[in-house]
């Protein structure tokens, strides 16, 4: 028997982007390497690496997430660990750091293109990222897959309000909703917070300000190695209640 939608438990499924889709945080983390090289005469790795998450964390708020946020972190960390004596050499060369994350080719992950193909031709697939505006929206032009999305939110922070006021404008509700992605804390978390499913796909490179300890036991969390295993998931999760 073919199901449909009103005959699902299961109706909209949302993918994370970065780290999800497509790699992100190798870029971040060779920049960040770059960064220590250009500092290394005013301070060692690890207090350098301590003073830009730092920085990361304060300018949240001002700066949002993204490559640009993570530019004026790096270059206020830099200020800051020469006592304001740092050679303008160093800014130039962070700030084509910057430009080269920005121009960065999309690199997707494994079974990507496979579990979005898969499910969009039975269910409401969704993007839901946050980050810069136009390097997300790159980003997605690049990948190839942003004609298989049935819709896209660009967001500032991911709350259980956010996946309520998402899920309830594209789909029946996070009820019948999933959000899929590498974050514990902004993608599976907040969604079954909102009610909804959470399925982990850890990337191994995880941003600090992004960890999160699992809702192990919950009913609605699931985890799975890579996007391999997804179409399996939520078939199971696939039934009549009616």
């Amino acid at each position: 028997m073919t199901l449909t939608p009103r005959h699902r438990t299961l109706t909209t499924i949302g993918f994370d982007a970065d780290d999800t889709l497509w790699q992100n945080e190798t870029f971040f983390r060779m920049t960040q390497d770059r960064f220590t090289s250009l500092l290394s005469d005013y301070a060692d790795p690890d207090h350098l690496h301590d003073r830009l998450l730092a920085a990361e964390r304060r300018n949240l708020g001002h700066y949002g997430f993204g490559v640009k946020g993570f530019v004026l972190s790096m270059i206020e960390t830099a200020i800051e660990v020469t006592a304001a004596r740092v050679p303008a050499a160093v800014i130039a060369e962070i700030m084509a750091a910057g430009r080269e994350m920005l121009e960065h080719p999309i690199e997707l992950l494994p079974h990507a293109r496979d579990a979005v193909e898969s499910l969009a031709a039975e269910f409401r697939v969704l993007l839901i990222t946050k980050g810069d505006l136009l390097d997300q929206e790159r980003k997605l032009a690049q990948s190839g897959l942003g004609e298989l999305f049935d819709g896209v939110e660009i967001v500032s922070h991911k709350t259980a309000e956010a996946y309520r006021r998402i899920f309830h404008r594209h789909g029946e509700g996070p009820d019948r909703a999933m959000m899929v992605g590498n974050s514990m804390k902004s993608d599976v978390l907040p969604a079954i917070e909102a009610g909804g499913w959470g399925v982990f796909v850890p990337h191994g490179l995880t941003w600090a300000i992004e960890e999160a300890d699992a809702p192990e036991g919950h009913p609605r969390f699931h985890e799975l190695p890579d996007l391999g295993g997804l179409p399996e998931i939520v078939s199971s999760l696939v039934e009549i209640t009616t």
